[in-house]
């Protein structure tokens, strides 16, 4: 009876159940007990740039037409094309892009071919168009783009631009620059994993490095890695994670194999595709990027707590075996075995009163310091 490890086989369990709950009211969704407690191994983390440390809601900043096409005309073989997709990028042209046509009547293309990473194709008017980025141009059978727009694009990029080609069958007829917005709570929210312990932060983009590391600078981020094709971000993450254990957070369809090679994967919850929330091992419900720290914060937590039932646990069946033998009774053996689980339970259950210390501005971080 009292080398029955009752307590010790309840260490574990009571911690993570309490972890998940706390987890979960806070608007965290951890899916299982091992991605709570690698969340608090954690040395390193890359995120996604568009709608992880950027809102995802760019917007169009410079419609560049090439000599002899006007800026409608250009924006008129975008939007019918964008309007058949839902990426970010599209739905910027599609809103903007109807901004700036007023009501008239576009022709709708058809057959939208998406090129992972790169960009789309469709057919307009028996003509076909392409529409990404410059890198996609010249190869896989796409006409190479001509030198005025990749000009263009070289300077937009400069800027910071996310940028996006058109062509249409055999001439050029633009770039078009889009511009999103970095969250509010990024720059913050990277100080607070830090303070945590977190010792490298990066962005992994498909946007060009000029871009990537305009965005970086501006939310605090010190590594900024850019044009990179899903694969690429699956290399980098491998890359990462034989140096350190890695957290890939993202929301797209393209950072779904990132995720899923990762120590955890994270994705952004209200924002994040059917895909990337299937892969993740946890997800922010709210789209909140601040929930971060809370998350690695709270895991932390949860692995200390871990390790203090455990020593509860081993420490009462270290006293108890000798105890008996020497001639403690049943009755105090029993209820001291059985006071070993209920205080390893109690302990677990002050997972659920958790409060990010973190959060210097939030009312969980007034509740933490009062």
């Amino acid at each position: 009876m009292a080398a029955s490890p009752c307590a010790l086989a309840i260490a574990t369990p009571s911690a993570v159940l309490s972890g998940v709950a706390r987890a979960a009211r806070g608007g965290v969704l951890i899916k299982g007990g091992r991605p709570l407690e690698d969340l608090g191994s954690l040395k390193a983390i890359a995120f996604d740039k568009t709608g992880t440390l950027t809102i995802g809601r760019p917007r169009i900043t410079d419609v560049k037409p090439v000599e002899g096409v006007s800026k409608d005309e250009l924006l008129e073989a975008a939007f019918a094309v964008e309007s058949l997709s839902d990426h970010p990028l599209a739905e910027a042209i599609t809103r903007d892009g109807r901004a700036m046509l007023g009501e008239r009547n576009i022709v709708q293309a058809t057959d939208l071919q998406n090129m992972a990473g790169r960009g789309v194709r469709a057919m307009l008017e028996g003509d076909p168009i392409w529409i990404g980025k410059a890198e996609m141009f010249g190869s896989e059978g796409i006409p190479a783009l001509g030198n005025s727009v990749s000009e263009t694009i070289a300077k937009l990029r400069q800027t910071g631009r996310t940028t996006m080609a058109v062509r249409r069958a055999d001439r050029d007829l633009g770039a078009i620059g889009l511009m999103d917005t970095p969250r509010p709570a990024a720059r913050e929210t990277l100080e607070r994993l830090r303070s945590l312990g977190i010792s490298r932060m990066i962005m992994i983009s498909g946007d060009h490095v000029n871009v990537a590391e305009a965005i970086a600078k501006e939310v605090g981020l010190d590594e900024a890695w850019g044009d990179l094709m899903p694969d690429d971000k699956v290399a980098a993450i491998l890359k990462l994670r034989k140096e350190a254990k890695v957290a890939m957070v993202g929301d797209g369809v393209n950072d779904a194999p990132a995720m899923a090679n990762a120590t955890v994967g994270i994705a952004m919850g209200a924002a994040g595709s059917d895909v990337a929330l299937e892969t993740a091992d946890v997800a922010l419900m709210a789209d909140d990027l601040a929930r971060l720290p809370f998350a690695v914060g709270l895991s932390r937590h949860t692995r200390s707590i871990i390790l203090q039932n455990v020593f509860i646990s081993l420490g009462v069946v270290v006293f108890l075996v000798p105890a008996t033998i020497v001639g403690l009774g049943i009755g105090p053996a029993v209820a001291m075995h059985e006071g070993s689980t209920l205080v390893v339970v109690l302990n677990a259950l002050r997972l659920l009163a958790y409060q990010d210390w973190t959060a210097k501005n939030s009312v969980e971080g007034h509740l933490a310091s009062a």
